[in-house]
């Protein structure tokens, strides 16, 4: 998802730096700022392909192994979480906080470290509970 991500990015930003940089989109007066937004375009643009090919090299550092029974949870867990409402499936990643996958019909949120969920969960384990917000807590179903 991440590559497909990356790849249509790339052509953009390949698209964009055309653009700022085509004589023809030189100003024609003082007025004309097509040729600067093109440029703020194509910077912003090629930031994100850097953040994106970041995300992909960082998920294929990932061993893709599945933790131990009673391990604590770290980056590369897939955790399960009971809430009184729900029962919801979180995947600790290095990058792509809130990007929404299925896995085995289950969806599956990514979240970080850095998030507030991804810092509560770090170092938990399976049959812990924890408070979510005051109030609200979830006990951690499983860790793989």
């Amino acid at each position: 998802m991440l590559n497909a991500e990356l790849d249509a990015l790339t052509r953009a930003a390949q698209g964009a730096f055309a653009a700022a940089t085509d004589p023809d989109s030189k100003a024609e007066n003082k007025y004309d700022t097509r040729t600067l937004e093109a440029s703020y375009v194509a910077r912003g643009q090629a930031q994100r392909v850097a953040e994106l090919q970041e995300a992909v090299r960082a998920f294929g550092a990932l061993s893709g192994n599945a933790l131990a029974s009673g391990a604590a949870i770290m980056l590369g867990a897939l955790v399960s979480l009971q809430t009184p409402e729900e029962l919801a499936h979180y995947f600790l990643g290095p990058f792509a906080g809130g990007t929404e996958i299925v896995h085995e019909g289950q969806e599956v949120v990514v979240i970080t470290p850095a998030s507030a969920l991804g810092q509560k969960l770090i170092g938990r384990r399976e049959g812990d509970t924890m408070a979510l917000r005051p109030g609200a807590e979830a006990k951690v179903v499983s860790v793989q």
